[in-house]
């Protein structure tokens, strides 16, 4: 419970949660206002999206833009493809973007096998291999980010920069990732709603969410992960995240042999929701190295 609090009051304290009302328009969780009505479905395109084959699941994935492949993964839990809308919508004028939903979010199935970050960077590299032989770009944020440095550690030559968002060291008993479903689905019930009727089994969401807390609760990465990770990388966060505070962040990032930061301030766990300008700021000159 305390850890559905800590994602979901990050969110409130840059949005305002006033009366929900589900609509066809999709909205990212805790989404105050809706985004404009010819905003693209990232998640729920029929016109972009496949299926990657991952061995125990289906992993669903969407293409945009042309140019070199950068992949987003999004957050975890709470998280979807369509609250990356704003880099989507940037990256794919210039790259080909493959957007893709996680095991047990929006379209992908959940599988049978205990949820692992190797089986997260084995999925992602089943829609990258689907795609493109190429060497790609990462951009994760939270759960997507702690994939990304997976794939980067496990596969270094496909991996060719990696922006990491709010993902920082992990250990066990540093936070507590215990996740009640119920409880989850109140804090923002629309958004709900529209998930259940993109997810092909939304009757496994606790089993979901009981999954990646045992996950997450057991996780060790620490300064020997880190240091396998070889390629350029931008460690970025808000300055109040707290789940990871700026020097947690700093600390993380100077384990990575090529690293860059970016703290953005007044800004907590969702920053690029909250200011996505200062974010993008932060990506472009990284891209452009």
């Amino acid at each position: 419970m305390k850890a559905i609090l800590f994602f979901a009051l990050t969110f409130l304290c840059v949005h305002t949660f006033g009366q929900q009302q589900t609509s066809k328009q999709l909205r990212h969780f805790m989404q105050a206002t809706p985004p404009p009505a010819n905003e693209t479905q990232y998640g729920n395109n029929p016109k972009a999206g496949h299926y990657a084959n991952a061995g125990d699941a289906k992993i669903y994935y969407e293409v945009y833009g042309k140019g070199q492949p950068i992949v987003i993964l999004h957050g975890g839990i709470f998280g979807s493809t369509f609250e990356m809308y704003r880099s989507i919508d940037s990256l794919s004028k210039k790259y080909q973007v493959i957007a893709v939903s996680t095991r047990g979010h929006g379209k992908s199935y959940l599988g049978s096998q205990p949820i692992t970050y190797e089986q997260k960077a084995n999925d992602a590299m089943a829609a990258i291999n689907a795609v493109t032989k190429d060497s790609v770009i990462i951009l994760g944020f939270s759960d997507g980010a702690y994939a990304g440095y997976k794939i980067a550690s496990m596969y270094p030559e496909r991996v060719k920069k990696l922006i990491a968002i709010g993902a920082t060291e992990l250990y066990p008993g540093l936070r507590d990732f215990t996740f009640d479903a119920k409880q989850g689905v109140a804090l923002d019930s629309a958004y709900w709603k529209q998930q259940f009727k993109l997810m092909p089994e939304p009757q496994r969401l606790q089993e979901m969410f009981t999954k990646l807390g045992t996950m997450y609760n057991k996780l060790t990465l620490d300064s020997s992960f880190f240091q396998t990770i070889k390629c350029p990388t931008l460690v970025m966060s808000g300055d109040k995240d707290g789940g990871n505070p700026p020097q947690r962040v700093i600390n993380t990032a100077q384990m990575i042999p090529h690293h860059l930061v970016g703290i953005i301030p007044n800004s907590t766990h969702g920053v690029f929701l909250e200011n996505f300008p200062a974010v993008w700021a932060c990506i472009v000159p990284f891209l452009k190295q």
